[in-house]
């Protein structure tokens, strides 16, 4: 069968910046096949592991299941980074199942959403000066929940629809 090829220590901000591109074009895929060749050059690389994180995100859509970008947040360094993009993850797949429209959607966009605020508010505590990047993500899981009317699943709700 066919052999990776390594990229060199040189190539990695070139890289980079190319699976910045791609994710801009909306094509995650091409930007996670570049992650992962950084990775596997650098497998503790910050930028590559949440460019990864992001990518896989994106991908929320088309079936990617959520369990592969939380699988690399304990590879984050940093307790902030962790609970943000936790957060993050939690928001996009909240997002993702809005616009797949299924039955119960709304039900499950509001729990993922409610844990993503719960997520910000953890970061939020322990944020670098001058970053109010978990103020506004919260303030997006606030707004998505109040324009989307979302609600959490009422116990009379589940007692009427399981009998």
């Amino acid at each position: 069968m066919f052999e990776l090829k390594l990229l060199t220590e040189a190539g990695i901000p070139g890289a980079l910046a190319k699976a910045r591109r791609y994710r801009l074009l909306n094509q995650p895929w091409e930007a996670e096949s570049i992650y992962l060749d950084v990775l596997q050059l650098d497998p503790d690389h910050q930028p590559a592991l949440v460019g990864l994180l992001l990518a896989l995100t994106d991908q929320f859509d088309q079936g990617v299941p959520v369990n592969r970008p939380r699988e690399l947040l304990p590879r984050l360094h940093g307790e902030y980074e962790h609970a943000y993009y936790a957060g993050l993850i939690c928001e996009r797949k909240a997002r993702a199942q809005l616009n797949q429209g299924l039955p119960g959607a709304g039900f499950i966009a509001y729990d993922l959403l409610h844990e993503a605020m719960s997520w910000y508010d953890k970061a939020e505590a322990i944020r670098p000066p001058e970053n109010d990047d978990t103020t506004l993500r919260w303030n997006a899981c606030v707004r998505t929940i109040r324009d989307r009317r979302l609600e959490p699943r009422s116990e009379e709700r589940l007692v009427l629809t399981s009998e």
